[in-house]
């Protein structure tokens, strides 16, 4: 039963040719009727002409419906013509006419807005021209009455149907194109949060490996410039090295179980690691005085609990410079992080007294190879939605300053 409804949506050019060739057999039998029956029998030619013009009038109504799909418009106009040499020529209404109906149904399921309102006037007309031309024996006027309201109550009813059919169609249709409209939308949406996603994990990264390596960079140079004349502080500066590579390792495996889990991803070897904080600023503050730097770290205000977007954020500023202090401010630099709690809002203040960064390294969008991380701090302060300066001090060395709303986003 599937595979004869797929075939007759694929073909119904030969489908409609079924039901001509179907309405052809029954013309030519009412054509025959007429030759062997009395010449006064009603609703037959009953004249040569009548007859020889009942031919092509029947050929016509049967192309109207094996082609009505493939051209309606020019059928409803081939419908149109044959009726009016049909009404001409006298030929009473034969079972072909059904043509009329079948083809004022297809036009108005169509989107032809002409063609459709022409049918419709078709339907009205018709049956009166139909009693018109060819009353009944009786001439009781009743009778013409309820039988010309009765096929124009048909062919109108036939127009009806053809224009429903064409406004469910059209309603499927904007459903689909909805769908359709509605998937891409959620492609562009994921494909949106991917890109996100991508640029936090760079972000994430980059301070991560950043801020490690150079620690283990500056404990390495170190070790080797006190190899042989102090053993003891070589053992200490690669016990600095081996903690802080753990350390990076640690947080990268916490950023691959975001990649792998796809849960928020603090997963570590099966348990839970938790982000780094305001709390880890201190020991952040410890590993780098380790290193040479000299760093003042002081807390203001009453510390209260913070989003963790936030307080990771707090804690990657301050990673990232003192990075920033040790990597461009020069010999002999000093620096200070200050934390201010206020009531709607997290202040963070690091600043050095060194020669301070190149001019960009600080300014909007940065330069190809540098910047990226205050670029990266820029982003994460948006998606917390505060605000950061950051640029040379007066006196010299280089300022961050970040202001980040206490009722951050999770």
């Amino acid at each position: 039963m599937n595979r004869l409804y797929d075939f007759i949506r694929r073909h119904p050019t030969w489908v409609d040719s079924l039901w001509a060739a179907f309405l052809l057999l029954m013309s030519s039998a009412w054509l025959l009727a007429s030759l062997t029956a009395p010449d006064d029998t009603t609703g037959l030619p009953y004249g040569p002409k009548e007859q020889i013009a009942a031919i092509p009038i029947a050929l016509s109504m049967c192309a109207v419906v094996a082609l009505r799909r493939r051209a309606p418009e020019k059928m409803l106009l081939l419908a149109t013509g044959t009726g009016v040499a049909q009404v001409i020529a006298d030929v009473e209404p034969f079972p072909g006419n059904f043509a009329f109906l079948v083809i004022i149904f297809t036009v108005a399921s169509r989107h032809t807005r002409w063609a459709s309102r022409f049918a419709l006037a078709g339907s009205l007309l018709a049956p009166a021209i139909d009693q018109a031309r060819w009353p009944g024996p009786q001439h009781d006027l009743t009778g013409q009455i309820f039988g010309t309201l009765f096929m124009t109550l048909a062919f109108v009813m036939a127009w009806v149907l053809g224009d429903s059919l064409r406004t469910r169609r059209a309603y499927y249709s904007q459903l689909e194109e909805r769908a359709t409209r509605l998937e891409k939308e959620r492609e562009a949406q994921a494909k949106v949060a991917v890109a996100a996603e991508r640029a936090r994990i760079a972000r994430e990264l980059h301070d991560v490996v950043a801020h490690n390596v150079s620690v283990m960079v500056v404990q390495a140079d170190g070790a080797a410039y006190v190899l042989d004349t102090a053993p003891d502080q070589t053992r200490m500066a690669l016990e600095t090295i081996s903690g802080t590579g753990r350390q990076a390792l640690a947080e990268m495996r916490r950023l691959l179980g975001v990649l792998r889990t796809g849960d928020g991803g603090k997963r570590e070897g099966g348990e839970y690691v938790p982000q780094p904080g305001v709390e880890q600023i201190a020991d952040l503050v410890e590993q780098v005085r380790g290193t040479g730097l000299t760093v003042a770290f002081k807390v203001e205000g009453t510390p209260q609990p913070l989003p963790s977007s936030v307080e990771l954020t707090a804690y990657r500023i301050v990673q990232e410079a003192l990075t920033n202090s040790r990597k461009h401010g020069g010999p002999e630099v000093g620096a200070t992080v200050l934390l201010r709690y206020e009531p709607d809002e997290l202040r963070v203040y690091a600043e050095d007294d060194g020669r301070g960064a190149q001019r960009e390294l600080y300014e909007d969008g940065g330069t190809d190879g540098l910047g990226h991380g205050l670029i990266g701090m820029r982003e994460r302060v948006g998606m917390v939605g505060g605000a950061l300066e950051a640029g040379p001090r007066p006196g010299g060395g280089f300022r961050i300053a970040a202001a980040l709303p206490l009722k951050g986003t999770d």
